[in-house]
């Protein structure tokens, strides 16, 4: 009886603070949940800094940039304020709402899709993408509501919902290299490594120090070690520029920063600049590229964020041992619901679909078990919302390291593949390689199922296809053949 007794006293809520979140209920105290919300901040907060980097200098379809501007940089503090204002009130939302230990904030790999797929389409403005992003939440907040997120994902095979991320990975890491000028368009070559072949100037020798850095660190395990990789190569872009003068890149200066400067700003601290929410037009990229391909658009952000929220929930629940018997953390469908508002609300703030970090594990590796630990983490990125100048100092040599490590990250799942099953293997092996060699992950996706649902007909096992893969793959096939199309109807 003792026993039990000192047991109710330890689990006894203290406050209406420990019993709104079940803080003492779930073995945890309002200091350890402090302490993993900063811990989770710390380790995401470097989306700040890269999130402008992947949106600012990406222009539209019709040649602007987002938040306009001569894509030189400027825009960037507005879209870091706006990234920052969006990743806090979604992660504080799902503490309350929720109280689960995920923050949210502007997923990778889907800002690039935003960014180099959608926005970059002939007639495409950055509106019109955002609309699309914003349309893709609402689609999956119905399909969260309606129980039909599960059938979509029992749909698609296991092996293609892991190929995705890793063709995500590895488009992720090009971009990286791009971006930094490590790897540029060649004379004779599609690519080729730095400036003719080789990597001479400072910011390439810059992005490689970055490089080396972050990996160490993510190899240590340091926590926000890809923050404090940023950060550190940022101050050293600064000191050599500052000693070198190099200077922007060009035709004329092939050695210099691949985009901006990096500089100090007149000002660290500023009011945000938050003009960039509510840009977004529902429906106007309907009238652009046609219902066809925003409707395959749509589907490619899906898969994206259906899983690797799924995936995200899962991983740290069981990180924090919150796991029930088949699996799912308490109040599954109040989390779902919550990252699916994570998108409506990413694209109504011109900053990309939001999304649950799987580097909300660190936070729970330090202890946090509750909703209190993302409020923490929201709170901290509302007051980064004021540091957006700061953006504006970082060179893309130095978030670009990231990337890479980031690609990385998503590779690693390629081991869970059976590359001994060609009917396996091959759908699998387009998904991932056409994604960063068509710079597209729509191209990959589409070409992964057309692939899988031939080869399951090949070899007689069509009635094993979900009916709905054979809908998405007969999509693709008009999607992949819409000039023609449209040239044979005149359109």
């Amino acid at each position: 009886m003792a026993t039990t007794s000192d047991e109710e006293k330890r689990t006894a809520p203290r406050n209406a603070v420990d019993r709104f979140f079940k803080i003492s209920e779930r073995g945890s105290t309002v200091g350890t949940e402090i302490r993993g919300g900063l811990v989770t901040f710390f380790t995401m907060s470097y989306i700040v800094v890269l999130n402008p980097l992947i949106l600012g200098f990406a222009p539209d379809g019709t040649g602007a940039f987002l938040g306009g501007g001569p894509g030189d940089g400027s825009n960037l503090p507005a879209i870091a304020a706006a990234t920052a204002l969006v990743a806090g009130v979604l992660s504080i939302l799902m503490g309350v709402v929720a109280n689960f230990p995920i923050a949210l904030a502007a997923g990778l790999g889907l800002n690039a899709v935003v960014a180099y797929t959608i926005a970059a389409l002939p007639g495409m403005t950055w509106a019109d993408a955002m609309g699309v992003v914003v349309l893709e939440g609402l689609i999956i907040l119905v399909l969260v509501l309606t129980g039909f997120r599960t059938a979509v994902f029992r749909a698609v095979p296991l092996e293609l919902k892991t190929a995705i991320s890793v063709g995500i990975g590895l488009f992720i890491a090009l971009i990286g290299f791009v971006n930094a000028g490590f790897v540029r368009t060649g004379a004779g070559t599609p690519l080729e490594l730095g400036v003719g072949g080789s990597l001479a100037g400072w910011p390439i020798a810059v992005f490689v120090v970055g490089l080396l850095v972050a990996i160490v660190l993510q190899v240590r395990q340091v926590r926000g070690g890809l923050l404090i990789a940023v950060v550190g190569t940022t101050v050293l872009a600064v000191v050599v520029q500052a000693l070198t003068g190099v200077g922007a890149g060009g035709e004329d200066n092939p050695t210099g920063w691949h985009q901006n400067v990096p500089a100090v700003p007149d000002q660290l601290v500023q009011l945000p600049d938050l003009s960039l929410l509510g840009q977004f037009s529902l429906l106007g990229s309907f009238a652009k590229i046609g219902a066809l391909s925003v409707l395959l658009l749509v589907f490619s952000l899906l898969l994206a964020d259906f899983f690797d929220t799924m995936g995200t929930m899962v991983a740290v629940g069981g990180e924090a041992k919150l796991l029930d018997a088949e699996g799912s953390p308490p109040g599954a469908q109040r989390i779902l619901v919550v990252d699916s508002l994570g998108a409506i609300a990413g694209g109504a703030g011109s900053v990309s679909s939001n999304t649950a970090y799987i580097e909300s594990a660190s936070g729970v590796g330090d202890g946090a078990r509750t909703g209190l630990a993302s409020v923490v983490t929201g709170v901290a990125f509302l007051l980064a919302t004021f540091l957006s100048p700061l953006v504006a100092m970082v060179p893309s040599e130095a978030a670009a390291p990231v990337l890479v490590v980031v690609g990385f990250l998503m590779v690693v799942q390629v081991a869970g593949i059976d590359w001994r099953s060609y009917e396996v293997g091959v759908p699998v092996f387009l998904t991932m390689v056409l994604m960063p060699f068509t710079y597209s992950i729509t191209a990959g996706i589409g070409a992964g199922f057309i692939a899988y649902v031939v080869i399951k007909v090949a070899v007689r096992k069509a009635r094993t296809v979900h009916p709905l893969m054979w809908v998405a793959a007969a999509a693709f096939v008009v999607y992949f053949t819409l000039g023609p199309i449209r040239e044979a109807l005149g359109a």
